[in-house]
């Protein structure tokens, strides 16, 4: 079900009545180089960064296009003030990224919503109720759940939405680059 574009209405100069994404949390590159990629970006400054793998081992619940599966990603992410910089190479399985990087080479895949920390399954139930479907899904650690939906026809990028829960902490990374903080 898509909205009717005639029935949302501007409420001020900075709010429609069908906002539900919040604020936006998180920006991701996609890469085939994610060392190169962050080293960029440590250039910028931007970091230092935390180094992982996401894979069944870490990441239950894997879904790719509405059914089961299993991927590998390698995923690293840099706190910048109050957004998160996230770097995202695909390592194997069927993922959004790797198509990304076919249809389109490197560069930003995605960005992230706190949907104003509405509960999980409201977040889900929001995008599918304005036609935008599920594409990649996960939990994380057992504990965070990530999804991103299909709105890359609509929006030109993909919406991911993730939940962190109260008092989370990163596990100690595989790496920090360019070194840990003190």
């Amino acid at each position: 079900m898509v909205l009717n574009l005639n029935s949302i209405q501007v409420l001020t100069a900075s709010q429609l009545s069908n906002q539900f994404l919040g604020d936006a949390i998180e920006i991701c590159i996609v890469t085939r180089n994610y060392q190169q990629t962050m080293a960029g970006l440590v250039q910028l400054g931007i970091g230092p960064w935390r180094v992982y793998t996401f894979n069944a081992e870490t990441v239950t619940e894997q879904t790719y296009k509405g059914q089961p599966t299993e991927y590998s990603i390698k995923v690293c992410f840099a706190q910048a003030k109050n957004v998160v910089w996230e770097i995202m190479q695909p390592l194997s399985g069927p993922t959004i990224f790797q198509e990304f990087l076919d249809r389109h080479n490197e560069g930003i895949h995605h960005i992230a919503f706190n949907c104003g920390d509405r509960p999980w399954e409201e977040r889900i139930q929001a995008f599918e109720s304005r036609g935008f479907h599920l594409i990649q899904s996960g939990k994380w650690m057992g504990q965070n759940a990530f999804a991103f939906f299909d709105t890359e026809p609509a929006t030109t990028t993909i919406f991911e939405t993730y939940f962190f829960p109260p008092g989370f902490e990163y596990p100690e990374p595989e790496a920090w680059f360019p070194a840990p903080p003190p």
